[in-house]
């Protein structure tokens, strides 16, 4: 695995990402961008043709996140929405005006549901321009902050326009949609069509639909090398496919590397307006309270919240059990997404899914405890948790920053919170750090943090990983514990912190 990191493998997990928003079986985004160079080859594509083709291809729907609230305050659950959505022919105004009234007015009935079909009939076109005008404008924004050039985002702004002139949101036609862009769309529906209908019947439908939603020349060659495509992609890695066909890129540098995560963070965040800014907020906490180190994994911790609907993350009342168990699951995807990244990006990993985990084993998605949570991991957690409460939700209002302070410290009464991770968030929100007791046996806090990863077992040099400190360091701590303590074994320094309260009682060896 390589430690360098590349504007490709940032774009590839941005296509995976994608597949997720769209309800689409991983891979699926970038197996259409496989699909695309192998059209713009057949087509005689320039090799500057092919490169700008593969980029529209990845992040064909950056701009996804930009307009999912406003799908699912109209459709219900966006992501359903667009699984359905994924075989329709978007150059056909009366088959996408059935779709919508077929979704809007989600949960209702009667005369509700007929208010809410008249409503789209009413808004028509003009809402869908505003709606995809917004993915557009969003998609270029990253883009532009990603580096990528003129021609990509020339495409990429043209993502929902079809060669008829009836796409959106400016109704351009033919050669007027950039080529790169024409081969990405029909690649992508090639995909689609391919993996549901057949490859068969996907030629028959591309075939209906030439010269309306596609370039027709570009139809014909797709047609012509459809079934030996998907022969050779169908059983194949679309992740290994899609970076073998990839155009050269550069190892990115720090400065990109940061550009890059923040997009990643802007992109998960900007899905709902209640969590717009909260990754970097978390990050700039927890960067204050815990260093540089906490900062990149604070920032992703929120990556797999693209695979759950708005319907969820926007609902203003208790969620269902259901509804708790996919919410849960998006520190799932999250772990899954950032271990596809070369090893200096995949590292975050393990913290950034864990954001969401308590020591007390309560959290999820691992339901891990304290033995396993890392310094930064308790400290991501913790501000997590503090933004989250002074910010607004959809089921409450914002709480006042005392009152979020006093609700972390119950956490960390509970056991649910490291207690320092805590404070030092809180010292880092601006809040005066809470008055500690003396500590036994004129111990310093960095020595009860020793005895307590002793006591659990850890060995001088896991100490010493844990704590972000040397393996000599950590020795020189258990010599000074041992001695003040007056024992020279584990066992009764052990027995020392629980008698002094140094353990949690809800530590997780229980």
């Amino acid at each position: 695995m390589r430690d360098q990191v590349t504007l490709v493998d940032i774009a590839a997990v941005l296509a995976v990402v994608q597949d997720h928003a769209f309800g689409q079986p991983v891979g699926s985004q970038l197996r259409a961008t496989a699909l695309g160079q192998r059209l713009a080859m057949a087509a005689g594509a320039d090799p500057a043709q092919r490169a700008a083709t593969w980029w529209s291809g990845a992040l064909r729907f950056l701009g996804c996140t930009g307009h999912a609230y406003d799908m699912a305050v109209v459709f219900g659950d966006e992501i359903e929405v667009r699984a359905q959505a994924a075989r329709a022919d978007f150059a056909n105004p009366l088959e996408v005006m059935r779709l919508m009234v077929s979704f809007a007015g989600p949960g209702q009935a009667g005369l509700g549901r007929l208010r809410s079909v008249l409503s789209v009939l009413a808004g028509g076109r003009k809402a869908a321009e505003f709606n995809f005008r917004t993915a557009c404008e969003v998609a270029d924004a990253f883009a532009a902050r990603l580096g990528l050039d003129e021609t990509v985002r020339a495409a990429l702004a043209t993502s929902f326009e079809r060669w008829n002139g009836r796409g959106l949101p400016a109704g351009r036609q033919g050669t007027t949609i950039p080529r790169p862009m024409r081969i990405a769309q029909l690649a992508h529906d090639l995909e689609v069509l391919a993996r549901i209908e057949g490859v068969g019947r996907a030629c028959e439908i591309i075939s209906s639909r030439r010269g309306r939603a596609y370039d027709p020349q570009l139809a014909d060659v797709a047609v012509a090398g459809a079934v030996e495509w998907w022969a050779e992609l169908e059983p194949a890695d679309p992740w290994d496919e899609a970076l073998a066909l990839a155009p050269m890129s550069a190892p990115l540098d720090d400065g990109a590397i940061e550009a890059a995560i923040l997009v990643l963070a802007d992109f998960a965040d900007l899905k709902s307006p209640w969590l717009a800014g909260h990754s970097r907020g978390v990050a700039g906490l927890a960067r204050r309270a815990c260093g540089d180190a906490a900062y990149a994994p604070a920032l992703v911790h929120d990556l797999g919240r693209v695979a759950v609907s708005n319907a969820i993350w926007d609902k203003p009342g208790p969620l269902t059990r259901d509804e708790r168990d996919r919410a849960e699951a998006h520190t799932l995807v999250t772990d899954q997404l950032l271990r596809r990244l070369p090893r200096r990006l995949a590292s975050l990993a393990e913290t950034a899914s864990a954001a969401h985990e308590r020591l007390d084993g309560s959290g999820y998605h691992r339901r891990s405890g304290g033995r396993t949570l890392g310094q930064i991991a308790q400290v991501v957690a913790a501000a997590d948790c503090y933004h989250a409460m002074i910010s607004d939700r959809p089921h409450r209002e914002a709480l006042a920053a005392d009152r979020a302070a006093a609700e972390l410290r119950a956490m960390s009464a509970t056991g649910r919170l490291d207690s320092e991770a805590v404070e030092r968030v809180l010292a880092a929100a601006g809040h005066r750090r809470a008055a500690r007791p003396p500590l036994p046996a004129g111990l310093t806090g960095r020595e009860v943090d020793v005895l307590r990863l002793l006591a659990l077992g850890l060995t001088t040099r896991q100490v010493a990983e844990r704590l972000v400190i040397s393996a000599k360091t950590a020795d020189h701590h258990i010599q000074h514990i041992y001695t003040k303590i007056g024992v020279s074994t584990r066992g009764a320094a052990t027995l020392f912190a629980v008698e002094h309260g140094i353990l949690p009682a809800t530590s997780d060896r229980m």
